[in-house]
């Protein structure tokens, strides 16, 4: 049996109230209304709640079994709807997003550092991994939207938009040192020990058909997990290593590295901006996606709010 939220509604005030009158001031109604919500109530649910006297009015055994449960219901609804006033105004709600290790490098970071100095009530969950695991994640429903590095195979429903050009060097320790002081062909290089993404990243494939295409095979010395631990292990002579020049800015990460010209051109890649389609996003996503695709035309440092304000 349905019954009419007004109807508990009423109920719940009469209660709480203890009279007929009281619960009609409160409601902002007529006692008369009052009275036929609350035997319209009692007609549905067949059973007695309250008895009327000069003195008001007391629940009925039904009636106190009906209560604590109306009761808990409304705080629920109203503790919903607190929090629905909240994330209107984005004082509170939480973003899922995933992101690859260069994508957040390159260009999150500093957005969801804005976003967060903007929002700070609103939680953020940042789900790091290669692109099929962020795509993945998309379509499983874990993130919300995504940042990632092509090449990538987004679900057909997925709106794709690109968000910067990245430049990829080859790089080496001090043991191939004598590598950098001149131009070096890719058949070359490919003699020497190769440190790569693992063979499940979009990286190796990217990297595997640039070097067919040269008539090559892609033998990785070493497979890191991530780009973060490319770095590391070519600091440490493991072998040549391919990165995004970004990650060549910082002082420390400049220490011990050298960059190789190549005679062929390393294949470009981008940061694309993915989210699913045949979902509404929440208003946290909605307003962390406009932060983003505005970056997209200012660039990461300079983007701008949920309303298209700059700081």
């Amino acid at each position: 049996m349905k019954v009419n939220l007004e109807y508990l509604r009423v109920f719940l005030c009469a209660a709480q109230c203890g009279s007929l009158t009281g619960a009609a001031q409160k409601l902002m109604t007529s006692q008369p209304n009052v009275t036929r919500t609350l035997n319209r109530l009692e007609d549905q649910l067949e059973c007695r709640l309250l008895v009327r006297d000069h003195h008001g009015v007391t629940l009925t055994p039904e009636g106190e079994t009906l209560l604590a449960h109306v009761r808990i219901a409304f705080e629920h609804i109203e503790s919903a709807e607190r929090k629905l006033a909240l994330s209107k105004s984005l004082r509170e709600g939480m973003v899922c997003v995933g992101a690859t290790e260069v994508a957040l490098r390159c260009f999150l970071l500093p957005i969801l550092k804005r976003f967060k100095e903007r929002y700070p009530g609103i939680q953020i969950r940042v789900n790091n991994g290669s692109t099929p695991q962020a795509v993945a994640a998309l379509e499983n429903g874990l993130s919300d939207l995504a940042v990632v590095t092509t090449p990538v195979d987004g679900p057909a429903d997925c709106m794709a938009v690109p968000l910067m050009e990245i430049r990829e060097v080859a790089v080496c320790g001090k043991s191939y040192a004598h590598l950098a002081e001149r131009e070096i062909a890719l058949s070359e290089l490919s003699q020497y020990p190769i440190v790569c993404l693992g063979r499940q990243t979009k990286t190796y494939e990217l990297y595997n058909a640039w070097f067919l295409r040269h008539g090559l095979t892609l033998s990785p010395s070493i497979e890191a997990a991530t780009a973060d631990q490319v770095l590391p292990l070519v600091r440490s002579d493991l072998g040549i290593g391919f990165i995004p020049d970004a990650f060549l800015q910082d002082e420390p990460e400049r220490a011990g590295i050298l960059r190789l010209r190549l005679k062929e051109q390393i294949p470009p890649r981008s940061i694309v901006f993915l989210r699913p389609q045949n979902r509404v996003p929440s208003i946290a996503a909605t307003a962390l996606e406009q932060t983003i695709l505005c970056a997209q035309q200012t660039g990461p440092s300079d983007c701008c709010d949920a309303g298209g304000r700059r700081p």
